[in-house]
């Protein structure tokens, strides 16, 4: 996964607002236990805000996932560390997607932004697919899964994201698996990146107020 920059902060303090999609199981455990041995070093910074994601169904080809460390911005400019659950895989596709974040613009309120799309015949699709998480709910199906698998060896995702052939996580936990299907996602996530991501049927909508997907 490549390194970003912060979106920078307007006068409404709008942040860059990332799309996402994806899951993980991954034992929290795992993450603590790289954390505490300094295994990771935070070397994303993603924006104070968490977004939303729920999807009728995804189907991923080419899983990993394994835990790392986000550098979270603060407001005047520190950082801090965010522990995260990171999913990784070749292709995805998802049916009925809705993407939302809540902006806090203090006196004024909240204003929320939702993102929908592949409500029709065609669905979201995307390739090489990173996404940083810190929860997740749905019901999954793994064909071909490996859990517990040493997070150096991962060898079935995308090619260079961060944890595979990484040495400095030697012994510490992670899961593969050729293909996984998950029905009813709702997933909460700080970050992703993807090789390419296909919205088909698109509309992205500001409300005032807290209008969510879930």
């Amino acid at each position: 996964m490549s390194h970003r920059p912060a979106a920078p902060e307007g006068g409404t303090r709008w942040r860059r607002f990332a799309l996402v999609m994806g899951l993980s199981t991954v034992a929290t455990a795992g993450v603590v236990t790289l954390i505490s041995h300094g295994a990771l070093a935070a070397t994303f910074v993603v924006s104070g805000q968490q977004f939303k994601v729920s999807a009728d169904e995804l189907v991923a080809t080419g899983f990993v996932q394994y835990g790392t460390v986000d550098a979270r911005q603060e407001p005047g400019g520190s950082q801090q560390p965010e522990p995260v659950a990171v999913s990784a895989m070749k292709t995805a596709t998802l049916k009925n997607l809705c993407q939302s974040v809540v902006t806090d613009l203090g006196d004024f309120g909240s204003v929320s932004l939702t993102i929908k799309a592949g409500t029709g015949s065609q669905p979201v699709t995307a390739k090489n697919m990173v996404v940083d998480m810190s929860q997740l709910g749905g019901n999954a199906k793994f064909e071909s899964i490996e859990i517990g698998r040493d997070a150096s060896t991962l060898d079935k995702g995308p090619n260079d994201i961060p944890g595979e052939k990484d040495q400095r996580r030697e012994g510490f936990f992670s899961q593969q698996a050729d293909k996984v299907t998950i029905t009813d996602l709702k997933q909460v996530a700080w970050a992703t990146s993807a090789g390419e991501f296909n919205l088909r049927d698109l509309k992205l909508a500001l409300h005032w107020g807290k209008d969510e997907c879930f």
